[in-house]
């Protein structure tokens, strides 16, 4: 007796239903409410005239290749000396995430060079840093030594030697400007001053809005991110930013996407309190972006000027008529931490059930060709049942098979996707929405054939067939690892209403 297309439609949409409460009865919640208005971030004064004039950045500059030795590799960078006499101020530039190689900062570099700063711009280690693991002490270790090394030159006033950071080496330069009095000033440009967690979802959500992406994008990498194990991922940049003494100057860009900047600012000016010093500016410049540049080209209006004559001018620039000032930045919502995954919902447990899924699928063919390959083993009129039987149970189970590892790749194809948009959102939201789409049906068609394919088993039993050691295996392998598939699909909403 066969099960009827009603029947089965209505088995998949009651599993369907089950799937889709999973998705939204185990996850923790990640919905960033909308930040309130801070009136002090309402009626910001611009920026005073002459922090905004351009220094003259004319001296003749030497450029020399370096190398310090660090723990466990030497580092190796460029130091550029202004060709004018008496001590210059100096500044060790320490870059964000990724390889951070030296060239990145050329530009900025030549400039000061030029203006009367001695500058070093180094590549960051590859002992050490990884994508799964950073040890921003390590890294702040690093700075030092370039530091000592400024200290030491003939051409440097030792009293004015600071450290530059951008994103991720915000929480780096604080924790060197905290322990050692060698840093003389702090400049942090794009500085997050949250948890490195709290900061990408910010940015992921605001990507993904910018993007016009579905919210169940948006739940589905949250839900990833809450089961990645990263320890650097929860670290608190307070303590160390509160241990900073010595003046700051902060950058932050009013059209940044990946920081959550009302709030950096608050975390800084809040730690500065704590630390009693009242040597800090922080400077929003219009149209900025994460490297202070507008849309990725030229540097956004009054970003080098402010620096050079900012560093140039200590001591005396280290207290500001304003704290505050430049462009009004608007924050939309706030940098909300993504919860921790439960147990059963982490790295280790995602990774086992794909294992055990593809432990199913290679079994399941296996065992395919296993009783094909023997034909016999049953009594003639079970021997006919199943060879009667098995074949369309077989090409469900394969058809199953192609559609569950389809949809791996395409989330994963469709998470490269969103890294890839992130970056240039030009009309990017046609192919989010689509490649969502894609994901969504093949979630949605995987269900559907496991339902058929579960029916079809009940059905051929029911019918005379009998099993081997072999079919049970096919049949256990791939509908088992699907149901796996299935509810860690469900878990990561890709089952969940609405849209």
């Amino acid at each position: 007796m066969r099960t009827g297309r009603g029947t089965l439609s209505i088995a998949a949409g009651l599993v369907l239903v089950a799937l889709a409460t999973v998705g939204y009865v185990l996850p923790p919640a990640f919905d960033p409410p909308p930040l309130k208005a801070d009136p002090a971030f309402q009626v910001i004064p611009p920026q005073p005239r002459h922090e905004l004039e351009p220094p003259a950045a004319t001296a003749a500059i030497r450029r020399q290749e370096i190398s310090v030795a660090a723990e466990g590799q030497r580092l190796y960078g460029t130091l550029r000396t202004p060709l004018t006499p008496g001590r210059h101020p100096a500044m060790v530039f320490v870059s964000g995430s990724g390889n951070g190689s030296r060239t990145e900062f050329t530009p900025q570099a030549e400039f000061l060079a030029k203006a009367g700063v001695v500058t070093i711009a180094f590549d960051k280690r590859t002992v050490g840093y990884d994508f799964r693991e950073r040890d921003f002490g390590l890294l702040a270790d690093d700075a030092l030594r370039m530091v000592e090394y400024l200290r030491a030159l003939p051409e440097v006033d030792p009293a004015r030697v600071g450290v530059w950071g951008v994103s991720e080496g915000g929480w780096v330069v604080p924790i060197a400007a905290a322990k050692s009095a060698a840093v003389g000033f702090v400049v942090l440009v794009s500085s997050p001053n949250v948890s490195p967690l709290r900061q990408v979802a910010w940015a992921l959500n605001e990507q993904l809005l910018r993007l016009r992406a579905p919210i169940g994008a948006r739940d589905l990498l949250t839900r990833a991110m809450g089961g990645v194990g990263f320890t650097f991922l929860r670290y608190d940049a307070m303590p160390a930013l509160s241990g900073i003494k010595v003046p700051v100057l902060a950058f932050y860009g009013t059209t940044d996407p990946s920081i959550p900047f009302v709030e950096s600012t608050k975390a800084l000016v809040t730690a500065m309190d704590r630390a009693g010093n009242d040597d800090y500016t922080i400077r929003f410049i219009g149209q900025g972006d994460h490297a202070m540049r507008v849309g990725g080209g030229p540097f956004a209006k009054g970003y080098l000027e402010t620096l050079g004559n900012w560093i140039t001018g200590l001591p005396a620039t280290a207290t500001p008529a304003a704290h505050l000032a430049g462009a009004t930045p608007v924050q939309r919502f706030e940098a909300s931490d993504v919860p921790a995954a439960p147990w059963y919902a982490g790295g280790t447990m995602l990774g086992l059930t794909i294992c055990l899924a593809a432990v199913g699928y290679v079994a399941g063919p296996v065992a395919a060709v296993v009783v094909r390959l023997r034909g016999r083993g049953h009594p003639l009129v079970v021997a006919e049942a199943n060879a009667r039987l098995w074949p369309p149970i077989r090409r469900r189970l394969v058809r199953i098979a192609w559609t569950s590892l389809g949809l791996l790749a395409s989330v994963v194809a469709f998470i490269t996707l969103l890294v890839l948009f992130s970056i240039n959102q030009a009309g990017a939201w046609p192919a989010v929405l689509a490649g969502w789409l894609v994901v969504r049906i093949l979630a949605v068609l995987m269900l559907v054939q496991e339902v058929a394919a579960v029916a079809a088993v009940l059905s051929a039993l029911r019918e005379g067939m009998r099993p081997g050691r072999w079919q049970h295996v096919a049949v256990a392998g791939v509908l088992g690892g699907t149901g796996l598939l299935m509810v860690a699909a469900a878990y990561y909403g890709l089952f969940a209403f609405p849209w």
